[in-house]
């Protein structure tokens, strides 16, 4: 059974390497190509992630760096890699072919400025994350404890996604930030989180929440994250499935997805420690959901919600 996994953090890696990993096969990455291919991975969202302690006039350029390395690496270098800018491409993808979807963590690389984004946006950025856990010109992350919503530019950036058919991440965001992007997004995602209610993390979503989400044909692709999932001690794929459980018991069993988070986590739940291991989490869901279920979390969910 294949996967959609929305989230991953390789090209931060490559761009931190400069070009000393292989994105083919180098064993440092939790996802590479060959991980990829044996994980049943069809495709692969990868994020753009620019670390908000970084000088404002660099971080731009950070971002189009970590595009250079996602076309010439992930793209360039692997044929039956295929770049995914129309929600349509999904349906044409061949047998052997994975899909690889760019994704923004965090508008900081932007500023101010709407142009730097339509140029993101031409490069092939489909789903937007208004802040990582920093507070930023859009929005307040979940690590900013004056907790506010969107700003004015915020919402700008909000429609500018709703007219050009992107999704509205809201893992990062705050509570406030959330509802505000609820109220307005038309494509609203969490591309990576998990139930508040297993695992009483910040990053994680409300009741309230996830099922304002669902409500909105809106997907919560569950996270491997082990901090995410349990608050201590190992985590197992057991314990991630109960992440899974509670969202289906909110009403979510055809609003949930995958989402990795590999290369972006340095502790990794026992046997999902990287993109080929995906399978053990099918086999494990297999035991409990009947198979159109399953499927539904690994990819068909996405499939069937996805921008139109």
């Amino acid at each position: 059974m294949h996967v959609i996994d929305l989230h991953c953090d390789v090209l931060l890696r490559l761009y931190e390497a400069k070009g000393t990993l292989s994105f083919e096969n180098a064993p440092e990455l939790d996802t590479n190509f060959e991980k990829l291919i044996k994980g049943n991975v069809r495709v692969q969202a990868f994020a753009i992630f620019i670390w908000p302690n970084m000088d404002a006039n660099e971080k731009f350029q950070a971002a189009l760096d970590q595009v250079y390395y996602f076309y010439t690496e992930v793209l360039g270098k692997n044929p039956n890699m295929k770049l995914i800018k129309e929600w349509s491409d999904f349906d044409t993808l061949q047998a052997g072919e994975i899909g690889v979807l760019l994704t923004l963590e965090g508008v900081d690389a932007i500023g101010n400025d709407l142009k730097k984004l339509t140029i993101l946006y031409e490069l092939g950025v489909r789903s937007i994350g208004l802040t990582w856990n920093n507070a930023n010109l859009a929005a307040d992350g979940v690590g900013e404890p004056r907790g506010g919503g969107l700003t004015n530019f915020g919402r700008e950036i909000v429609q500018f996604n709703n007219d050009h058919k992107i999704l509205t991440d809201v893992s990062h965001l705050s509570e406030n930030a959330y509802w505000d992007v609820m109220d307005e997004a038309k494509y609203p995602i969490a591309s990576h989180s998990n139930a508040k209610a297993i695992c009483d993390h910040p990053r994680n979503l409300s009741d309230e929440q996830a099922t304002a989400m669902f409500a909105k044909n809106g997907l919560v692709h569950v996270v491997y994250c082990p901090q995410f999932v349990k608050s201590e001690g190992d985590v197992t794929i057991d314990d991630l499935i109960l992440h899974i459980d509670h969202l289906c018991a909110l009403g979510g069993v055809n609003h949930i997805g995958l989402g990795s988070d590999f290369d972006g986590i340095s502790t990794k739940i026992i046997q999902l420690e990287d993109a080929s291991m995906h399978p053990n989490l099918i086999n494990e869901l297999l035991k409990r959901y009947r198979e159109d279920e399953v499927k539904g979390f690994a990819h068909q969910n996405f499939l069937n919600n996805r921008p139109q």
